[in-house]
C-alpha cells in the first residue's frame, strides 16, 4: 500500500494559482516555535542562513485510508512523492548550503512516522494548530472535518521570504524546481564564505 503513496496518479486536478500567497514574498516568518520530529522545537524567524521550508497538507501511512475525496482536491495528493523528492535532493541542497524542513498540521508523532518511513535526513516540523495561518496568513483547505495546509514551499533566508513556489505541481519535481531557482540566484562567494564556518 506504501507504494501508492509514492507515485502518482496520471490525473491528478491541477492546482490554481488563486492568489493566496501573493502577499509572502518578502514577509519575514512569525516568531514560533514549532515541534521537530528530532524532539526539540524550531523558530523559523531565528534560523541563520537559507533554508527550504515545504509546507504540505500531509503523508499518506500504509494501511490508512487516505480521506474521501483526497485525489480530486487540486493539489492534496502527492505528499510522500515531493517529501522524498527533497530526501533525493538533499545533498544537492547542503552543496548549496540550504536546509530543508518540510512542515504540515499533523501532530509531531504522525510527523515523525513520515521522516523515518521515508528515511529523511531532514526534520519535520507540526503546526498542529495552524499558529503559522494564523500569523502570515497561510492558505489552508478542509477534509472531513480537518484543516490542513494547501502545498507551498517558501525559501528563506534568515528569516525572510525570498521565493515562493504555489501552487505546487507537480509535487514530486518540487526540489528540483527548488534547485533550478537557487542555482539561478545564489553567488558563488556567498555559498564559499558560508562553507568556511
Amino acid at each position: 500500500m506504501d507504494s501508492n503513496f509514492t507515485e502518482l496518479p496520471k490525473d491528478l486536478p491541477v492546482p490554481l494559482d488563486d492568489g493566496a500567497a501573493g502577499h509572502l514574498n518578502g514577509m519575514h516568518i512569525a516568531h514560533i516555535a514549532l515541534p521537530s520530529t528530532d524532539g526539540g522545537t524550531v523558530e523559523l524567524a531565528a534560523l541563520k542562513g537559507r533554508f527550504v521550508i515545504y509546507i504540505y497538507p500531509m503523508t499518506g501511512r500504509p494501511g490508512v485510508p487516505l480521506p474521501d475525496g483526497w485525489d480530486a482536491i487540486p493539489g492534496a495528493r502527492g505528499c510522500t512523492p515531493q517529501s522524498c523528492s527533497f530526501r533525493d535532493h538533499y545533498t544537492e541542497l547542503s552543496a548549496l548550503d540550504t536546509g530543508v524542513f518540510g512542515l504540515s498540521a499533523k501532530e509531531t508523532e504522525y510527523q515523525r512516522g513520515a521522516r523515518d518511513r521515508l528515511h529523511l535526513p531532514f526534520q519535520l516540523l507540526s503546526d498542529s494548530s495552524l499558529q503559522l495561518k494564523s500569523a502570515m496568513r497561510l492558505p489552508t483547505f478542509f477534509v472531513q472535518g480537518l484543516e490542513l495546509y494547501k502545498r507551498l514551499t517558501l525559501i528563506i533566508e534568515t528569516g525572510k521570504i525570498e521565493k515562493v513556489f504555489y501552487p505546487v505541481f507537480p509535487p514530486d519535481k518540487n526540489a528540483e524546481d527548488v534547485l533550478a531557482w537557487l542555482k539561478q540566484h545564489v553567488s558563488t562567494p556567498r555559498c564559499e564564505i558560508q562553507r568556511q564556518h
